[in-house]
């Protein structure tokens, strides 16, 4: 790792012995710590690299390691061609990516080797067998061809040596979205319009998607002993509009879609949208859990967005029943390219962009086992933020104006509050706040922090006097 995203190692003290018998130092945990705590993993163990997902795969080991450092666990891409052609073409699984150029059972296997999750997206329609003349993202014509190939990928992957569990029916399926967009850009009717005003609403969008597309290869797929994911609700659907299509009870199947669904799905919300698919889906089942296969995009070209995103889904999930390692996952959209917002730039060698960096920061600062903090944070004015508890640490989430802030830290439960240290990191690089930045104090039971943010803050075009940081509190080493 480059030396930008080194915690210092030398401890730094800022306020005088108290009459207690000891100083609250602006210090922190040095990076040997924060390796061991983020390695050391137990049963049970929450962890941020169990929410943070991608779109694409790591191709080689060097792309492993950065994911790796960027704490992403989960990755999502197609499989395919299928039949390409015709009735009589084999069924090719082999293939992934967009123009499925790259080999499949390769990725999946060093996925597997270096403890990242492969969430196999299964799509779409073959342009010969569509019943909108050649137009891939329609319904089947003839359905044992997608159940064939669904089966075919379904079979192949759950096996061994891949053992595969989680597979994605199709990608965005909806009806009419807002915005002017008559029918969804990935499920079209007959009479879809490369031009959105010239669209007409697709009438049986929902019946024909739940019953010709998703309950039978969610069969096929509950057989193998998988998990059924949805294909992503777009951010353009509404809620209301998504609960119809849950709870759509066809039938023709004899079902709702919904008993067909392991993992809610949602494209591009914010974190307090899923409390309502949580509270009606979720906490007394019958899904498992909620998934977002594609946040971010053109969301990052704000440099703070997903550092926040990530802290906030993770404080979300820590107070929403987080029981199984793959419950909440959220995967940015898309992790490479050569758009300055994306997690990392395309080059040779590929480097990480602000919104990758971002991330490495973040696996640093709360690498570690997650809990939640009870306590209670009390900001002044011009000033933001949120707090979980990482290994021993408490780390807090910050979001403030140039100049002087201030947060009073209350309810440090198993921690004395008189034998702590604190460290303020920039967010997006990494770098220690100098020892001036920061001071700390005792009022009370209550742990007081003083910072300064600089001038220019580290929010971006638009946004230059915002910083957002990591105060770390941390109880003081033996050493």
């Amino acid at each position: 790792m480059t030396e930008q995203f080194e915690f210092s190692r030398r401890r730094r003290a800022l306020l005088a012995a108290m009459a207690a018998g000891g100083a609250v130092t602006s210090a922190g945990p040095s990076l040997a710590r924060v390796a061991r705590a983020s390695m050391a993993s137990g049963n049970g163990e929450r962890r941020m690299s169990q929410l943070i997902g991608a779109n694409g795969w790591p191709m080689t080991p060097a792309d492993v390691a950065m994911w790796k450092a960027m704490g992403i666990g989960w990755g999502r891409d197609s499989v395919g061609p299928g039949q390409r052609n015709a009735p009589d073409d084999p069924v090719e699984v082999d293939k992934t990516g967009a123009a499925f150029d790259h080999d499949l059972p390769p990725v999946i296997l060093q996925n597997k080797r270096n403890g990242i999750g492969s969430l196999l997206l299964l799509g779409y329609t073959p342009k010969w067998n569509a019943s909108v003349p050649g137009d891939t993202r329609s319904a089947p014509k003839d359905e044992s061809v997608w159940t064939r190939y669904v089966e075919t990928v379904v079979r192949t992957y759950s096996a061994p040596p891949y053992n595969v569990r989680y597979f994605q029916i199709w990608n965005e399926a909806a009806g009419r979205l807002s915005g002017g967009a008559a029918q969804a850009t990935f499920w079209h009717g007959r009479n879809f319009s490369a031009r959105a005003e010239q669209s007409k609403p697709y009438d049986r969008a929902m019946q024909d998607y739940v019953e010709r597309v998703h309950v039978p290869a969610a069969r096929i797929i509950r057989q193998y002993g998988g998990y059924v994911v949805y294909g992503g609700w777009p951010d353009q659907g509404g809620l209301d509009t998504y609960m119809q299509w849950l709870e759509y009870r066809s039938p023709a199947v004899s079902a709702r879609m919904l008993d067909w669904v392991d993992y809610l799905d949602t494209h591009y919300l914010g974190v307090e949208a899923l409390t309502p698919l949580y509270e009606r889906y979720v906490a007394n089942g019958p899904a498992r859990g909620i998934w977002q296969t594609e946040i971010g995009d053109r969301y990052m070209s704000d440099p703070h967005y997903l550092p926040i995103y990530f802290f906030r889904f993770a404080v979300w999930a820590l107070g929403h029943n987080w029981n199984d390692p793959n419950k909440y996952v959220s995967m940015v959209y898309h992790w490479d390219g050569f758009e300055p917002y994306r997690l990392t730039h395309r080059g040779n060698p590929r480097t990480y962009n602000v919104s990758g960096k971002s991330l490495v920061v973040l696996n640093k600062v709360a690498g570690a086992a997650l809990d939640t903090f009870d306590g209670r944070l009390i900001f002044g004015q011009g000033a933001s933020g949120l707090a979980l508890r990482s290994g021993s640490d408490i780390v807090i989430q910050v979001r403030a104006n140039a100049g002087p802030a201030t947060v009073s830290v209350r309810g440090l439960s198993g921690m004395q509050a008189d034998r702590l240290d604190v460290t303020m990191v920039d967010a997006l690089t990494g770098e220690m706040a100098d020892p001036s930045a920061i001071s700390a104090r005792l009022d009370g039971t209550a742990l007081s922090i003083d910072f300064r943010i600089p001038p220019a803050g580290n929010g971006g075009d638009g946004a230059t006097s915002a910083q957002l940081a990591y105060l770390v509190v941390s109880p003081r080493s033996a050493t």
